[in-house]
Order: structure tokens, then C-alpha cells, then sequence
């Protein structure tokens, strides 16, 4: 009769890995707060962020956690709304006693938080944030992404030397601080380029008639529109700009990415540019690892930007907390100040002396009702 047995250093692995995951189950947990818009008309962004933390924290635990100890997310929704950022940060900061705290939220969502944790001296990591005024005046506040000045910069060049547009018209959401910066940095940079803004045309977020403004563009004749304000909107946009004839290419940032964009815009945005902070089609094992993972966690679905953002701002900061080898506020801060080439998802992550990511951007194009690749933009 033959007998089968596992070998002895598999049991003895086998027996440590139980009295580890007991160790942990039995320590106290490290607790991370989490601000999202979970609902509301920024839920995609949110969404995808709590995904990215989620996976994050899963693994880091099955590694063994940090400092011999778990971390726990504490998530809050911020249901899209202003204001309600700033009462679940204080929330999180005086009754759960978070060590640090992360969101995948907008520009305006994370200058509600950034005086807040400032105050607190408890370090806030913005993971989609680009507004370069979140992170200006508080040294507790970082941010994992790349910033307005970058992107606009991507999309000046992008529209000169891509697309070959001369004169460009530019749509400004003035109630999104990200939007009014986005379009300042795109003006400022497009202009010494050698491009004109045709004519500049503003909205609000919420609004759902742009008919009005795309006339005057139209009238205009621009060779590209940008519209630099969220996907809801942009959506919408293309669509009556199509519908009142206008061909020309029209382009944003990061905010247009969510899959919303195609699901409101349809055969609208087909041939639609935007600036990104990755790229799912990436051939580099760490993406293609990446969203293999989220694919098979979360039933199919491929990861845009928010997620891997979230995930490495997770990973960066447990690493920081093994660096310091205490969760204590002052501590914790210097040590993610002191991040330098920490290799992620969307690339390598060095904070530099203004708390921001210095990283790469790409460009993406919606062809056939899907995403796709156009180009890698350097620092």
C-alpha cells in the first residue's frame, strides 16, 4: 500500500502560517480612514478607490500586516456632496483614532480634508487629486497622483503635437476647482506653444444643457475642444456637440475616466481623448498582475486609474509605517516624506519636497466602446 504524506518543512510552513494569521486576528488592528464618494454623481471615482484600498489591505494582511498587527479601513461616504468630507474626517480623527487617513475623491473634496488632518497632525494621502492647492499649505498631506500643472502641461503638448491643433477651444466647469485649474495650466502652457484659445465657454457641474456654449464654440471654429471638468458632463457635452455638428477632436483629463463616460456618451465619445494616470492594456507584469487580480475579485471588471492609485497609496502607506515602526502622527509623516522610488502599480512613486508624486501621465482614446492606448507623457 502506498502512503501519501506532505513533507515536514510543508507542515512545520503550514503551522506557522496558522499561528501567524492567529498572531494577527489577535493584535490590535492598525486603523486607516477612508473618505470616498461611495454615492452621488462621483461614484465611480470612489468606488473604484475603496476597490483599490480593499485589494490593498487584503494583501497586506495575508503578508502578515504590519508591525505584527492588521490593518483595518474604516470607509466613509461622502455621498458626492460638499461638506460632507470634512465631517466624516473629523469623525474618523477624533472617535476612530485613525493613524492616517486616504481618498479617492476630487480636488474639492480633499481641501475639505487636508486642514482638517493638518490639524490633527495625522497624515491625509489624496490618491486622485490633482489640484495642486491640496497639498500647498499642510505638511501632513501628500498625494499619490500626479498634479494640474503636469497635466495640463500633457494635454498643451498633446493637443499641439498629437492632434496638430492650432486653435482650441476650452469648455471650464467654474464650479470645480479642478476643472478652473486644469483649464489655466492648459491655457497658459498651449499659448507659448505656438496654439490660440479659439474661445473659452463656461458651466457648472450639474448642468445638463450646453447647447448655448457649443454654438459660440462652434461659431468659433476651433480645431479641438477641451473640456476639462468631470465624465458626467463631458459625456453630455459630446453628445450635443455632435448633434450640432461638430467633428473636431475633443479631449479632458483624468476626470473623464470612469466607465460612466461611455455609458452616458455612447457612440458620442467614440474617438475621445483623455490623460490618465495608467494604462490597463500595459504590458509591465506589475499591471498586467494588477488587473488580473481585480478582475478575478471583483466579476470581470477592468481597473481605471482609481484604483491602482488607491492601491499603491495603501501600499506606500504600510510601508511607511514599517520605515517609522510607529504609528505615531510626527513620525509616520516624515517617514512617507522620505519615499523614494516605490515601485507600483502606476509606477514609481518619489514624494518630493512639495508632498507630491513625481510620475509619468498617459493618453487614452475610446475606440469601439473601449479604452485604449495612445501614449506615454514623461515628467
Amino acid at each position: 500500500m502506498i502512503r501519501s504524506f506532505a513533507p515536514r518543512r510543508l507542515i512545520r510552513g503550514a503551522v506557522l502560517l496558522s499561528l501567524l494569521a492567529s498572531a494577527l486576528r489577535a493584535a490590535e488592528p492598525i486603523k486607516l480612514g477612508e473618505i470616498e464618494p461611495l454615492t452621488g454623481k462621483e461614484a465611480a471615482f470612489g468606488q473604484q478607490a475603496h476597490r483599490g484600498i480593499e485589494m490593498a489591505v487584503a494583501e497586506i494582511n495575508a503578508r502578515g500586516g504590519v508591525l505584527g498587527r492588521p490593518l483595518a479601513i474604516i470607509a466613509e461616504d461622502n455621498q458626492s456632496k460638499p461638506g460632507d468630507s470634512a465631517t466624516v474626517a473629523k469623525k474618523l480623527l477624533s472617535r476612530d483614532k485613525v493613524v492616517a487617513v486616504l481618498s479617492g475623491g476630487t480636488s474639492s473634496n480633499c481641501l475639505e480634508i487636508a486642514p482638517i488632518a493638518q490639524a490633527a497632525r495625522i497624515p491625509f494621502i489624496a490618491t486622485t487629486a490633482t489640484d495642486p492647492k491640496v497639498t500647498e499649505k499642510a505638511d501632513y498631506v501628500f498625494r499619490s497622483c500626479f498634479i494640474d500643472p503636469f497635466q495640463g502641461a500633457v494635454l498643451a503638448k498633446f493637443a499641439r503635437a498629437t492632434l496638430k491643433a492650432k486653435r482650441v477651444a476650452l469648455l471650464t466647469s467654474v464650479s470645480a476647482s479642478y476643472s478652473v485649474g486644469l483649464s489655466k495650466v492648459f491655457r497658459e502652457r498651449f499659448v507659448p506653444l505656438g496654439g490660440e484659445i479659439a474661445i473659452e465657454q463656461k458651466y457648472s457641474e450639474g448642468d445638463k444643457d450646453f447647447r448655448a456654449q457649443l454654438t459660440a464654440i462652434k461659431a468659433a471654429k476651433p480645431d479641438a475642444i477641451a473640456i476639462t471638468g468631470f465624465y458626467t458632463e463631458a459625456a453630455l457635452i459630446c453628445k450635443q456637440a455632435r448633434e450640432l455638428g461638430l467633428t473636431v477632436p475633443l479631449f479632458g483629463g483624468d476626470g473623464w475616466e470612469a466607465p460612466e463616460l461611455i455609458e452616458i456618451g455612447g457612440k458620442a465619445v467614440e474617438g475621445t481623448y483623455y490623460a490618465s494616470h495608467y494604462s490597463s492594456e500595459s504590458t509591465a507584469p506589475e499591471v498586467r498582475e494588477f488587473v488580473k487580480k481585480y478582475r478575478a475579485r471583483y466579476n470581470g471588471e477592468t481597473p481605471d486609474s482609481m484604483a491602482p492609485l488607491a492601491y499603491d497609496a495603501t501600499f506606500i502607506v504600510a510601508e511607511a509605517i514599517a520605515r517609522a515602526g510607529t504609528t505615531d502622527g510626527p513620525k509616520l509623516r516624515d517617514a512617507l516624506a522620505a519615499t523614494k522610488n516605490f515601485p507600483g502599480v502606476t509606477g514609481r512613486t518619489t514624494i518630493d519636497p512639495h508632498r507630491n508624486a513625481s510620475k509619468s501621465a498617459v493618453m487614452l482614446q475610446v475606440q469601439n466602446g473601449k479604452v485604449s492606448f495612445v501614449e506615454t507623457i514623461d515628467p
